[in-house]
């Protein structure tokens, strides 16, 4: 089979999910009150779930306490002497691509941040300091809301009742974000059906559907992890054989459509999500992420099911692959 057979077969399959799956030109929009409903889990996965498609329900959270306890000062007043895990990066972009000079010339890396312990004035200080040149983030990920901030969780909901009856599943992890402006999150997907909630400030949100991986390119790169950020003499420290499959392109950078000239064909879905919003991310949907300064934000992750769609995936990624 030529290649070119292969692109227009990709063309193909972008031009049809679009007609038939995505077929709204933005990512759809529901009330609270229509997600309220007795049938909405059915609706959910009917409309939505099924077809892979993602959706914003406006005041998906708004029952949450978090969301009238939940802010910065709050934190400072409640518990100001925790310990908390902090990614320290100098450019804003944990788990994100960037060059290391090294004997073979500058070489670009997948970097993960440095992660450093300080309580949460600490951390809230160092928010406040607009002179400062590292930038700190809240992610760690791995359910850390459960694990790490126990005492917030009578705050919000230990699962969201219609993602969990639509999935027949509970959370697999509850994670809690809060950090700088300056922090991003580089385009990546993950392998869970997201329900993504922000309960102070915004997040912009860029999604890719997955049927247009073969537009969105990927390289292999060394992995590496950022040393003595705060000190100001931060450097990548090589984790020597380690190497991970990355998004190669970052789409708030204009060089990278003449760099990646195919990117530009790939389909870009660009949705911000209030306060009180919840932002439904199917597995496997490419997302970028930007915020708002000290933006408060949970995420319910449920294991995706490994059905037709992810073998099609597969296949698809397969094809891609030089």
């Amino acid at each position: 089979m030529s290649s070119q057979v292969i692109k227009d077969a990709f063309n193909v399959l972008m031009e049809e999910t679009k007609a038939l799956l995505h077929v709204h030109p933005e990512v759809p929009v529901i009330s609270e009150k229509d997600a309220s409903s007795p049938n909405w889990p059915f609706r959910f996965y009917r409309d939505y779930v099924s077809k892979n498609c993602p959706v914003l329900i406006e005041g998906g959270c708004d029952h949450f306490p978090a969301l009238s306890k939940w802010t910065p000062q709050y934190f400072m007043d409640t518990f100001p002497d925790k310990e908390v895990t902090v990614a320290v990066t100098p450019n804003g972009y944990a788990d994100g691509l960037a060059p290391k000079i090294t004997e073979k010339g500058k070489v670009q890396y997948f970097v993960l941040p440095e992660e450093v312990q300080m309580t949460m004035k600490e951390f809230l200080t160092k928010l406040d300091d607009q002179n400062r040149q590292h930038i700190c983030y809240i992610q760690k990920q791995n359910s850390n809301l459960t694990e790490d901030f126990g005492e917030l969780m009578e705050d919000v909901d230990s699962e969201i009742p219609w993602a969990s009856e639509a999935f027949n599943k509970k959370p697999d992890a509850i994670n809690f974000w809060m950090g700088d402006a300056r922090a991003i999150t580089s385009m990546h997907k993950d392998p869970y059906e997201n329900i993504y909630c922000v309960l102070d400030g915004f997040k912009d949100f860029i999604l890719i559907p997955p049927t247009d991986l073969p537009y969105v390119p990927h390289r292999t790169y060394p992995v590496g992890t950022y040393r003595d950020v705060i000190s100001k003499t931060s450097n990548i420290e090589d984790k020597q054989t380690e190497k991970i499959e990355w998004v190669a392109v970052d789409p708030l950078k204009k060089q990278h459509y003449e760099k990646y000239p195919q990117f530009n064909n790939a389909t870009q879905y660009k949705i911000r999500v209030n306060s009180g919003d919840a932002l439904y991310i199917p597995s496997l949907w490419f997302h970028h992420v930007r915020q708002s300064h000290k933006c408060i934000a949970v995420n319910y992750w449920y294991d995706m099911e490994y059905d037709l769609k992810y073998c099609y995936y597969r296949m698809l990624k397969r094809l891609t692959q030089p």
